[in-house]
């Protein structure tokens, strides 16, 4: 019996600070688990040599029964203590690295979200900070618990057990590659639906699928545009015609203005000759005056229908900028021209002018004729008698 329990106690003293072992758990306390590895005594797992993380109770991580590989940190004639985060964190440091030179992506949970970022268990504590989560701003990172996150590794130091790893690397390389297969895959002609990301003095910027492309000022309407925020506003799903594709840089360009009816159709119908229409002077050159009479429309005034008197240039009588009302002459869509007058609405107002003076001179003419006679026929009256 004596010989027996020598050999227990020799086979017991040849375990080694260093070795790993497997064990099953016996018992499971607050702070503390017992381990069976074969030996009369059990081993002892402290709670903090359980988990890399923050452990409130050991049965929240183990449970009897379980088996477990355990890595021998402290051995005594009667004291084993055993880690199981030891064990797991060996392995870890490996894998992290084996991922790190290859740059391989790995999911891991959001076990902590602590001050400056969040914390995952890889076997090791793995810290994600705020700047390396997203691609944007986040606030608030309460939610982020418990979600899963693609990561890489972009820091790692055994010694310092250190280890940073980043959700943005891998949404990075995502949008990179979106990006390429984008750009790629448009072609010049196509409409497109996009999202608008960004304003400018110059233009407005829109996603088209993981591409930027640029909407310039100049192609954002048929009419004048002074600012972008006139036509669009940021987040707006909207309709675009791509221009042009530049791959090697990266650059297209897109037009908001291609995708909508032209001016000229939209006038179709409602403006015909003989309409009197308000406008914008636009122009002034020596043969006349561009009015515009509706958004991209312009029409011509010949120096002949500015006044009804003769002119030596436009400038005599109309100032860019003002508005004036025109009669329309001539409509054609087919050729984008419409003829104007503003001569023929004076001459109209003149000769109404005339007629009602004329009107109003006969009225008095006769309204005159017939007290005459009346003063005629009485003096006849008197005469008479």
């Amino acid at each position: 019996m004596v010989e027996g329990m020598n050999n227990e106690m020799t086979e017991f003293k040849e375990l080694q600070v260093g070795d790993v072992v497997t064990g099953t758990i016996t018992k499971v306390e607050e702070k503390q688990a017992f381990v069976n590895v074969g030996n009369k005594m059990d081993g002892l797992i402290p709670i903090s040599e359980i988990s890399s993380l923050h452990i409130e109770k050991v049965s929240d991580v183990l449970e009897e029964g379980q088996e477990l590989e355990l890595k021998v940190i402290k051995t005594t004639e009667d004291e084993l203590v055993l880690s199981k985060r030891a064990v797991a964190a060996e392995k870890a440091w490996e894998d992290m690295e084996k991922k790190k030179e290859s740059g391989e992506t790995f999911e891991a949970e959001v076990a902590e979200v602590v001050k400056g970022g969040l914390v995952v268990d890889v076997g090791v504590r793995g810290f994600i900070p705020a700047s390396l989560v997203e691609r944007h701003f986040v606030e608030d990172f309460s939610d982020y618990k418990g979600k899963k996150l693609k990561l890489k590794v972009v820091e790692m130091d055994k010694e310092k057990n250190k280890l940073i790893l980043s959700q943005r690397a891998v949404l990075d390389e995502e949008a990179t590659e979106k990006k390429l297969n984008t750009l790629r895959s448009i072609e010049q002609g196509e409409i497109l639906e996009g999202t608008v990301q960004r304003l400018t003095d110059f233009g407005a910027f829109v996603d088209i699928g993981g591409v930027d492309g640029l909407v310039h000022i100049s192609q954002m309407a048929h009419h004048h545009v002074d600012s972008p925020s006139e036509v669009v506003s940021e987040g707006d799903v909207i309709k675009v015609k791509v221009l042009s594709v530049d791959p090697d840089n990266e650059r297209i360009s897109l037009s908001i203005k291609e995708t909508l009816p032209g001016p000229w159709q939209a006038l179709e119908g409602k403006v015909k000759q003989g309409d009197i229409v308000e406008g914008t002077v636009k122009r002034l050159v020596s043969f006349g005056a561009f009015i515009e009479i509706a958004p991209g429309v312009e029409g011509l005034v010949h120096i002949s229908q500015i006044a009804n008197r003769h002119i030596g240039t436009p400038g005599e009588v109309l100032k860019e900028g003002e508005s004036v009302d025109v009669k329309v002459l001539d409509v054609n869509i087919a050729e984008k021209r419409v003829s104007l007058s503003i001569r023929a609405i004076e001459e109209e107002q003149q000769a109404k002018y005339e007629n009602e003076v004329k009107k109003e001179y006969q009225k008095e003419e006769d309204q005159a004729g017939f007290s005459l006679g009346d003063v005629i026929g009485d003096q006849l009256k008197k005469y008479k008698n």
